[in-house]
């Protein structure tokens, strides 16, 4: 019979192996690249549920004591200066609107979907305040800036004709966020196709909403997603699901109506005023725009999305879904955190299914 002495050297040297083993398995460094720039030095960046799961150190937690080190990148050129980093083989995650991720995916960047972050999201039309154009119809022949490429892109082609209106029909000026606020504001252009983070400037009376895609629509709407390389999800499966289920986490605790105002005031730190998430969430849960879920209604839109890209001509290649997306990562981190269940899918349409079982 062993002594225990040797019994408990021979569990600590089990224990020394198994967690050797397990280190093997993860990277050095997990390079995660976001398609929005931050603010400060160090950087902020607390926006949506990658941002809080960042802020709040939750996918730093998942890989404590591993020795492997989280490296976080911002982009201000957005989702196509996301593309470039992954085609420079820069970053190994990212997060990044369906768009320019279907652009990268057809171009033959080899990625994996491995988790819906955002959905639904809201696009708005701003104009100054005492602008005559009441309207998308107004836009003819106006200079309107419309960021080109991300994932708002498609939504707004949309928008455009469903008035009647193709790119060609107004004097289209490509801009990034930062710069359409500042031209709206001097007046260089006549209005702005922009997200929610721009609605500071009505804020602040220097823009009035002319139109947006609140309670209209899904196909309005944007949506975006975690990214992995293929290899890195082959060499590093444990490590893309640490990342996912950082952010699974960070998703549960936002849709919870008692954080609400927290929330709000946590992604506030990115230099946006309070009322600004009030305006974009006011016809809409926390819950719903941050759900997980591969659905049908995310999927759906990835189809979508891939067709209007072809439609618009912003893409050759075709994209297969279904082949791109990788289920494994969301369902085993919602059973790890006991939350399969928690999320109400929705059909194609956007309306809530009757079961969970029903969504696969």
């Amino acid at each position: 019979m062993k002594s225990l002495f040797q019994r408990v050297t021979a569990t600590a040297l089990f224990a020394a192996i198994t967690l050797a083993a397990n280190a093997s398995n993860l990277p050095p460094v997990v390079r995660i690249g976001v398609a929005s720039p931050s603010i400060g030095n160090p950087p902020v960046y607390t926006s949506g549920s990658v941002g809080l799961a960042r802020h709040k150190g939750w996918i730093d937690a998942e890989f404590k004591g591993t020795g492997t080190r989280v490296e976080w990148f911002f982009f201000k050129g957005a989702g196509p200066a996301v593309t470039e980093a992954l085609t420079n083989n820069q970053l190994e995650v990212v997060f990044q609107g369906d768009l320019p991720s279907i652009m990268g995916k057809a171009g033959g960047l080899n990625t994996r979907l491995v988790l819906p972050v955002t959905i639904r999201a809201n696009v708005y039309l701003l104009v100054p305040p005492d602008s005559k154009i009441r309207g998308v119809a107004d836009l003819k022949g106006k200079r309107v800036s419309l960021f080109r490429g991300t994932n708002a892109h498609l939504p707004i082609n949309r928008i455009l004709a469903a008035h009647g209106l193709k790119e060609r029909d107004i004097r289209l000026i490509n801009f990034d966020n930062a710069s359409a606020q500042a031209a709206l504001s001097t007046r260089d252009i006549d209005a702005a196709f922009v997200g929610a983070e721009s609605l500071k400037l009505v804020d602040k009376g220097l823009a009035r909403i002319a139109y947006s895609t609140l309670g209209q629509p899904a196909v309005y709407t944007r949506q975006s997603g975690l990214l992995a390389t293929d290899d890195f999800v082959r060499r590093y499966p444990d490590a893309v699901q640490r990342v996912v289920r950082g952010v699974v986490r960070s998703a549960h605790w936002a849709s919870q109506e008692e954080n609400r105002a927290e929330v709000f005031k946590t992604w506030a730190l990115m230099g946006y005023p309070v009322s600004v998430f009030e305006t974009d969430y006011a016809k809409q849960t926390l819950k719903e725009r941050l759900s997980p879920l591969f659905d049908p209604f995310l999927v759906g839109r990835y189809k979508d999305a891939v067709a209007g890209a072809k439609e618009f001509r912003l893409v050759r290649a075709d994209v297969d879904v279904d082949r791109w997306i990788d289920r494994r990562f969301v369902d085993a981190a919602l059973k790890e955190l006991k939350l399969t269940g928690y999320w109400q899918p929705l059909d194609a349409q956007g309306k809530p299914l009757a079961t969970q079982t029903a969504a696969r």
